[in-house]
């Protein structure tokens, strides 16, 4: 036997397949270093089951795959083929050549094959071993392992010559035999007891399941009277039903004719109801004829009477014109008001002057008052501060040396407690290398389960994390989600109203024409709900409606309701502004720009936000309203600036406007939160899911460890426990060591603050006090001064105001003079006007005069003949309607006796239905209780039939005679049914399943004992192969 060949795929630095042939005798590979001579080596010895990373020259298994280089991309898996020369049958398997091969992936699994058949590493290592060429890799001989061969110890050198001999395969079948028997022992044990335990629960359930015999007989007999009883019910419940329905028939014929006569006299109503319905077009049309005559006559004499009084007007003497005052005389006034006008605008504006000069004095001092009077509470305060400090010293010094006297403790108690924990810790480790030193020599078990355990460990500790992780993530998005919950229903709440408005908005229902609040029916862009609230002022918590009249009728509620005041904005009526507004700077926008709502309200809106400009900052709003004095200014905050108005500061409370935009936002809050929910609450199924699958993985790793070496596990626990112990013992004398030293720095911290804290209090009880700082004689001559400008200033203010409204007055006198000289010219033209128009009007009502006199002498003939024929019409058609009325009381008695037929039926059909319904319950009842059909319960059971004997119960006494069938009597059968109630009764509880328990259980005995016997015969037959 020899190695014949070597093929290698990706493993290490063979990238691309490499196939080494060898011939019988020494073969040697020579080269530079670096150019993969140990790797072919490293290929012979992980083909044929190397699993250490560490002896392959590597940090992790997966390191043997080629990585990649520049030039060449990383493979996916590494492949190695060994074949060897058996022609001499030294490997126990029928071929001349034997190739073995390894094939690993990236993913760290691994597949083995002998001849290219798939096989697992136990079966390569077993073929090997019989060679001589065991898993301990004696044959290879890496780099490094020369001098420990060759200086090994005895026993070494001993497991060396046994795995070359194949005696170490025995052994270890030996042992892994003594394994199983050991593990057998204790299942015979456990075997053992369960027969025993079998067989002390047969008796008692033998005796239930005799018991349950005598039940089964006694419920037949119940079961046979129940049968009889319902099957005697159920027939006469059949009789019943059939008598009942013969007396339907003549009911049914009686009411078919009072239906028929029904029928005749509904059909003669219709006859009579279509003639009336042909004559009413008539008879309205008379009538219709005959009071549009009348109307048309009054409408001539009406205007006979106009035509007349027009010609007496005409007639009569011409009205006299009454001039007024002269026009030009009014405009010399006005002329003289304007001048007075004038005049009087140059005194104000120098009156102004000085008001501004009075402003800026009494603002000088103002601000000298305020820098003194604070002052003198700055001065107050130092001293109030140097008193409460003197206090706070004291009280420093006395917890600074408490804390002393605390630490000092603390360090006695920790090194008492660090004495013990060293004394414990020397202890373990004494105990753990004793029994190390005892388990030196044993083997570590199969290849690759310690490893496999671990892996699967690893792998339920990432899975635990990251559903750890999961959880935390579905806990946060759960709070996010109940935050923004939260936070949306009290601005909810916030958003509810409770005045006028809020009446308007409930009334909304009863009342047309409520749309809705403002702040609903609008969007703002996001940041500038405050600026917007601002320039609408009361508007932006005020109602929308669709009309005046929607708004008077909200108004007139809130008066008789006593509801109080709101603010109501009519859409689509706002006031206009045609003029054009200025062109505004880069980056400055008008406010209604930044609303988005629909056409209607937006026309009402631009008029509330009309040359109103939305900026940054105060300075750009200042600026704006300086440059173009028309036009307002609001900005982020707020602040609306304006000519002759500014309104700024902080907010009380925040507008509907406002509150709409936090809702609005709130609510995405909280949508983004429920999909947050959503998506974690999935991640925490697939990471619980994951887990589960680790722990599967990680008990059966597990499982085969235990297997493997029982004994091992059981001292690597104890090892496991006493070097927890050590762990514990020195972390913990570790953390009190650190603790006694952060003690000990902490009191010499503690001792100098005591120092430094009675310095400073010695040092601050001889200081001096001086209250001299707080004489007021300055203050009070400031308040003086300020008294008086504020006087002077009010003065300035008063002639300022007299003089702006006594221009107002003039300016007012002014247009009234003008207005009424245009007034008069109107008048006198008018008058002119009318005179001639009234000649023309007095000759057309004298030929109006004529013309409607003949008019209604034709007239009063044809309304003699439309009042013939209506009275003609209206008297058929009373004929028709008495006789329809005299049908139609005949169809009410018909109607009346056919509901009482009706209702006898229908309570009949009624009651033949509960008759029905009862005999269909005992027929399910048979059906559902007793699985017996309605048919085979009255053939079977009816009172026809004969009534069986009872059969004879288990420990009853046997009578010779056998008894005979007898007739039904109801009144047996129900006392037969009360006896083996009874008979139930007395024996209490039955157990129905007592029988199938104890046979099940009877044969279970049988079978565990025939196993116990097998077991027996099976460990007695593997110790005599040991």
């Amino acid at each position: 036997m020899y190695l014949k060949s070597l093929t290698i795929r990706g493993f290490k630095s063979f990238a691309s397949s490499t196939t080494l042939n060898f011939e019988p005798g020494i073969t040697a590979v020579v080269g530079p270093n670096g150019s993969g001579k140990s790797n072919v080596v490293d290929a012979i010895a992980w083909v044929m089951g190397e699993q250490g990373a560490k002896t392959l020259r590597g940090g992790k298994m997966e390191d043997v795959i080629f990585s990649g280089s520049k030039g060449r991309a990383p493979l996916g898996r590494a492949e190695v083929l060994l074949t060897i020369d058996n022609t001499d049958g030294a490997l126990p398997i029928d071929y001349t050549e034997v190739t073995i091969s390894r094939t690993m992936f990236r993913n760290g699994g691994s597949e083995y094959a002998i001849n290219g058949s798939a096989c697992r590493l136990l079966d390569i290592q077993e073929l090997l071993s019989d060679s001589g060429i065991g898993r301990e890799m004696h044959v290879i001989v890496g780099q490094n392992r020369l001098r420990e061969i060759l200086l090994g110890t005895p026993e070494q050198h001993r497991a060396y010559i046994e795995e070359a001999a194949g005696v170490l395969k025995h052994r270890k079948r030996k042992e892994k035999a003594l394994r199983k028997l050991a593990a057998m022992d204790g299942n015979l044990t456990r075997l053992e007891d369960l027969t025993n335990e079998l067989r002390r629960q047969l008796k008692p359930l033998g005796r239930q399941a005799e018991v349950a015999r005598r039940a089964n007989v006694i419920q037949s007999d119940v079961r046979d009277s129940r049968l009889r009883l319902l099957a005697d019910d159920l027939s006469q419940l059949r009789e019943a039903l059939n008598a009942e329905i013969a007396d339907e028939t003549a009911m049914r014929e009686k009411r078919s004719e009072v239906e028929s006569e029904l029928t005749a006299a509904k059909a003669r109503e219709a006859i009579l109801d279509a003639a009336i319905t042909e004559a009413n077009p008539l008879v309205e049309q008379a009538s219709h004829t005959f009071y549009q005559l009348g109307a048309l006559q009054e409408r001539l004499r009406s205007t006979l009477a106009l035509a007349r009084e027009r010609v007496r007007l005409g007639q009569s003497q011409e009205e006299e014109v009454t001039p007024g005052r002269d026009p030009e005389d009014i405009d010399r006034e006005a002329a003289e008001v304007r001048a007075s006008h004038e005049t009087l605008g140059a005194k104000v504006n120098s009156d102004r002057i000085a008001l501004t000069a009075s402003i800026n004095e009494r603002v000088s001092a103002e601000a000298a008052l305020s820098a003194e009077e604070a002052r003198l509470q700055e001065t107050a305060r130092t001293l109030a501060d140097r008193r409460e400090g003197l206090a706070r010293l004291a009280g420093q010094v006395s917890a600074a040396t408490s804390r002393v006297e605390t630490r000092t403790s603390e360090i006695e108690r920790l090194a008492e407690r660090l004495a013990t924990a060293r004394a414990q810790a020397n202890e373990a480790a004494q105990e753990f290398a004793a029994i190390e030193g005892q388990v030196a020599g044993l083997d570590e078990g199969e290849v690759n389960l310690d490893d496999s355990y671990e892996l699967a460990q690893n792998a339920l500790t990432n899975a635990e994390q990251a559903l750890q992780e999961a959880r935390s993530q579905e806990l946060d998005a759960e709070k996010e989600r109940t935050a923004a919950t939260a936070r949306l229903e009290a601005l909810e709440q916030g958003m509810t109203r409770r005045d006028g408005g809020a009446a308007v908005l409930a009334a909304s229902d009863s009342m047309s024409g409520i749309l809705g609040s403002v702040a609903a029916l609008m969007q703002i862009e996001s940041g500038w709900e405050a600026a917007i609230s601002t320039a609408l002022g009361t508007a932006a918590d005020a109602i929308a409606v669709s009309s005046p009249e929607a708004a008077d009728q909200a108004v007139r509620m809130l008066h008789r309701d006593e509801a109080g005041r709101a603010t109501l904005v009519v859409v689509g009526q706002g006031a206009t502004d045609n003029a054009p507004w200025p062109t505004l700077a880069p980056g400055q926008r008008y406010a209604i720009d930044l609303v988005a709502c629909d056409e209607q309200l937006r026309q009402t809106l631009a008029g509330l936000l009309a040359r109103v400009v939305a900026v940054d900052s105060h300075e750009q709003a200042v600026a704006i309203t300086r440059a173009n004095p028309q036009l307002s200014a609001v900005t982020r905050t707020g602040d609306l600036f304006s000519r002759g108005l500014v309104q700024g500061g902080t907010h009380g409370a925040q507008s509907l406007i406002e509150l709409q935009a936090a809702v609005d936002e709130a609510r995405v809050r909280l949508e983004n939160a429920a999909h947050s929910v959503d998506r974690a609450k999935f991640n925490v199924a697939a990471a619980i899911q994951v887990q589960a699958d680790a722990i599967v993985v990680v008990g059966h790793a597990l499982d085969r460890l235990h297997e493997s070496d029982a004994n091992m596990a059981a001292i690597a626990e104890q090892l496991g426990s006493l070097q927890s112990v050590v762990r514990s013992a020195t972390g913990e004398a570790d953390r009190l060591a650190a603790a006694r030293d952060s003690a000990t720095k902490a009191r010499e911290d503690d001792l100098r603050v005591v120092n430094e804290l009675q310095a400073r209090l010695t040092s601050a009880q001889n200081e001096p006090t001086d209250d001299s700082a707080l004489d007021e004689s300055h203050r009070d001559s400031l308040v003086t001064v300020v008294e008086a400008v504020r006087q002077v200033e009010l003065e300035a203010r008063l002639t300022v105001r007299t003089g702006e409204e006594r221009l107002s007055a003039l300016a007012t006198q002014i247009e009234q003079l003008e207005h009424a000289a245009h007034i008069e010219r109107t008048t006198r033209a008018r008058a002119i006007e009318l005179r001639e128009q009234r000649k023309r009007q007095a000759h057309i009502a004298g030929a109006v005069v004529v013309a409607t006199e003949s008019a209604l002498a034709v007239l009063g003939n044809s309304i003699e003949m439309a009042q013939r024929e209506r009275e003609k019409a209206a008297s058929s058609k009373t004929e028709q309607e008495s006789e329809v009325r005299t049908i139609r009381d005949r169809i009410r008695e018909l109607t009346a006796d056919l509901e009482v037929l009706t209702d006898t039926v229908h309570r009949d059909e009624v009651a033949r239905a509960e008759q029905r319904l009862r005999i269909e319950g005992l027929e399910n009842k048979s059906i559902e209780e007793y699985g017996v059909s309605p048919d085979d319960l009255l053939s079977e059971y009816g009172p026809s039939v004969m009534v069986p004997p009872s059969p004879p119960a288990p420990g009853d006494e046997v009578v010779d005679e056998d008894p005979q069938p007898y007739l039904y009597v109801r009144s047996q059968q129900e006392s037969r049914l009360a006896a083996a109630e009874r008979s139930l009764a007395l024996l209490g509880k039955v157990n129905p399943l007592a029988l199938e328990e104890f046979s099940a259980l009877e044969e279970r005995h049988k079978f565990l004992g025939e196993q116990l016997e097998d077991l027996r015969r099976s460990r007695n037959d593997l110790l005599t192969v040991i």
